[in-house]
C-alpha cells in the first residue's frame, strides 16, 4: 500500500499501527533499499513502514509487503517528525526506526523474532533499548569506490569507548545510567565529522506513549528512555550496522579511508547475502594496515 504523504497515511491507514512491533525505515538515497527492508522483515515486525521519495523504486516483492509513504528525507528534522507523529498514533506499541542501508542485530536474532526479544525486554520493565550504530565499509575501496559492500562488510575491531553524559548544567552531576558512546569511522576521522554527529549511540527501539518526543540527537524527553539499563541490573542492548554511501560525512573523502591504520578490520560476524538476509558464522579476516 502506498500513501502520498504522512498525513494521508495517518488519516487513511492508521489501522496499520494497531499492532507492533513497528519498523520505520527512512530512505535518504538509493543505497540498499530493498535489502534493508528484507532484513527487517525476517525479524517478523508486525508492520514495516518505508518513508521515501516517490522517485525511488522498490522491488515488487518488497512493495507488496510494506506500507510505503512518499516523504522528503531532506527536510529539517525529517526523521524526528516521522517518529514523533507515529509515536502519537501508536501508543503502547514498540517502534523501531532506522535509515536505509542500516541493519539491526540483537541477541539471538538468528533464532528469536523481534517480538520475542521485546517481550523479554518488557518483562524486565524496560520501555526503550539502547543501540550502537556501527560503521561498515568495504575492504577494497578500489573495487567498491562508494564503500558499500554487504558481502565483504568490514568494521573496526577496536577503538570504541564511552564517556559519562554531562548533566543539564555545570552544577549537576552526570546523568544517571547514561553514556555517550564513540568509535568507528567517526572516531578515526573525527576532524571531518561535526561534534554533534560523532556519537554512535541511538535509542532505536522504544515503546510509544503520549507526550514522548525524540530530539535531533536521538534521545527522548523522558530521561529514563535514554538509559542503557534499569537501576537493578543490566539489560539488553543491540547494534545497528550502518553501511552508507560515503557514510554521510560530507567533508570526508573516501580516498582517506585507504590508510586504515588498524591491524585488524574483521568482516561482520553475521554478514549478509545478496538479499540482505543474514549469513551466520563468517570468519574474521585480518588485514595488515597500509
Amino acid at each position: 500500500m502506498q500513501y502520498r504523504s504522512l498525513d494521508h497515511f495517518l488519516s487513511e491507514g492508521r489501522a496499520g499501527l494497531a499492532k507492533g512491533p513497528i519498523a520505520l525505515i527512512l530512505v535518504e538515497d538509493d543505497v540498499e533499499i530493498n535489502t534493508t527492508v528484507r532484513h527487517h522483515q525476517q525479524y517478523r515486525f508486525s508492520q514495516v513502514i518505508v518513508l521515501m521519495p516517490p522517485s525511488f523504486k522498490l522491488a515488487r516483492d518488497v512493495a507488496e509487503t510494506v506500507i510505503r509513504i512518499d516523504y522528503d528525507p531532506d527536510k529539517d528534522l525529517a526523521l524526528e517528525t516521522a517518529v514523533n507523529r507515529v509515536n502519537d498514533a501508536a501508543p503502547g506499541q514498540w517502534v523501531y526506526f532506522c535509515y536505509n542501508a542500516e541493519y539491526l542485530f540483537y541477541p539471538f536474532c538468528e533464532t528469536r523474532s523481534i517480538g520475542e526479544m521485546l517481550g523479554f525486554h518488557t518483562e524486565e520493565r524496560r520501555e526503550s533499548m539502547l543501540t550502537y550504530v556501527i560503521d561498515l565499509y568495504a575492504g577494497d575501496l578500489e573495487k567498491y569506490p562508494d564503500a558499500v559492500s554487504l558481502d565483504q562488510a568490514h568494521m573496526d575491531r577496536s577503538g570504541y569507548y564511552a564517556l559519562a553524559r554531562p548533566g543539564d548544567s555545570t552544577d549537576t552531576p552526570p546523568k544517571d545510567r547514561q553514556l555517550d558512546f564513540y568509535g568507528g569511522l567517526r572516531w578515526r576521522f573525527e576532524e571531518h565529522v561535526p561534534a554533534s554527529r560523532r556519537g554512535i549511540d541511538r535509542i532505536s527501539l522504544f515503546k510509544a506513549k503520549p507526550g514522548l518526543r525524540i530530539g535531533a540527537n536521538y534521545t527522548f524527553n523522558d530521561e529514563e528512555y535514554n538509559t542503557y539499563a534499569c537501576p537493578w541490573h543490566h539489560n539488553l542492548t543491540a547494534a545497528v550496522c550502518k553501511s552508507r554511501k560515503h557514510i554521510r560525512y560530507p567533508n570526508l573523502q573516501m580516498a582517506q579511508l585507504h590508510p586504515l591504520r588498524m591491524a585488524f578490520t574483521p568482516t561482520l560476524g553475521f554478514g549478509f547475502d545478496g538479499t540482505g538476509a543474514m549469513v551466520l558464522n563468517q570468519h574474521f579476516a585480518s588485514r595488515t594496515s597500509r
